[in-house]
């Protein structure tokens, strides 16, 4: 009960203080973190330099694969192709081009473990493989992985007329040789929602494979037959590399026509129709290059390329997706809209929106 003071007014309540358990870190526990945090950051990026000390150039990181690990002025560069192409100019040309300043390089492994993807990224990377080959006289060798179909093979060309150079693994599926243009009518499924396409173009030709169109069987007739130009001149340049490319074939229409009819073929039938030349892993396909290039396994080291991964990504886990991923974005999406041709594998290829970089 509070006492009465003498002019009668009642005295303040007692306050009670409880004093505050200081933090395991103390006064300074806030400071102590950061610092903790800029700590981690500089090991990190020491950590990055150091591992980059006999690979200080920007872009794909040199790292060793096999054969002699003291060789220092030979190299056999394998060249990673993997997964869908959709980007032409990506990772794989960067590779080339690491190649390209590179003396030291005396041969080429094409490690190729893909579906295909659009013409135009097939013949890209077939072109700049060539380039390369033909600009540093280096001889290049396919290692097909577990698929290489499509434009995968269409890469796999850029070896020449050459024999021997092309290695299949004994579960790998290839061939694939052939053009789709995918598309889709979904005016039927429009239709019964009461939903039209009321597209203005200036022409009618400028809306052709669109899938939300209701045409005409003449209409349908007439648009049919300029894709399908459009695809027997993308088949007819496909068919022309494989002949060119293919010693077996050359010669032979019948076994010609048995390969290019879209058909996945496994290892051994690929072997038998002359698509590749030996059934074996990338080892085998890294000694011949080096037979190739004229050096003893012992007198060469084999390196492959990987992307650099920033100190933030190795911290936080959040390295750059692997290309043999698959991820579904808007600009795929919208892919389907577009009449496009692939060399590609694969029933949904513009769904698929990852791309050998």
């Amino acid at each position: 009960m509070s006492e009465v003071t003498p002019h009668g007014a009642q005295s303040p309540p007692p306050q009670i203080i409880v004093q505050q358990q200081q933090s395991a870190f103390g006064r300074y526990g806030k400071l102590l973190l950061v610092l903790l945090g800029l700590a981690v950051m500089t090991i990190l990026g020491m950590s990055a330099a150091y591992q980059s000390y006999f690979d200080t150039t920007d872009g794909p990181r040199e790292k060793y694969h096999s054969l002699s690990k003291t060789a220092t002025d030979k190299k056999i560069a394998i060249i990673d192709v993997s997964g869908t192409i959709i980007e032409s100019d990506g990772f794989v040309k960067e590779q080339l081009d690491r190649v390209r300043e590179d003396d030291d390089v005396v041969a080429i492994v094409l490690r190729i473990d893909s579906p295909g993807g659009t013409v135009t990224g097939s013949d890209y990377l077939y072109h700049h493989v060539q380039e390369l080959v033909k600009d540093r006289k280096l001889p290049v060798v396919v290692s097909m992985g577990s698929i290489c179909a499509s434009g995968g093979y269409y890469i796999a060309m850029a070896t020449g007329n050459k024999e021997n150079v092309i290695f299949a693994e004994p579960t790998t599926w290839t061939g694939s040789i052939g053009v789709v243009i995918p598309h889709y009518d979904l005016s039927g499924l429009l239709s019964d929602y009461d939903v039209k396409d009321d597209s203005i173009a200036s022409h009618k030709y400028k809306l052709m494979g669109s899938p939300t169109r209701e045409l005409s069987e003449a209409d349908r007739a007439e648009e049919r037959k300029l894709l399908q130009e459009l695809v027997d001149i993308s088949f007819a340049r496909f068919k022309e590399i494989v002949t060119e490319s293919r010693p077996k074939l050359q010669n032979d229409p019948a076994a010609l026509e048995k390969a290019t009819t879209g058909q996945i073929f496994t290892a051994q039938q690929a072997l038998e129709l002359g698509l590749v030349d030996q059934i074996g892993f990338i080892e085998e396909a890294v000694e011949r290059a080096a037979e190739l290039a004229g050096h003893k396994t012992d007198d060469v080291m084999c390196v492959k390329y990987e992307e650099p991964a920033s100190p933030f990504g190795s911290l936080l886990n959040m390295q750059a997706p692997s290309t043999q991923g698959f991820t579904l974005d808007l600009q795929a999406i919208f892919d389907l809209t577009v009449p496009r041709a692939y060399y590609v594998c694969t029933t949904l290829p513009s769904l698929l929106g990852v791309g050998a970089k």
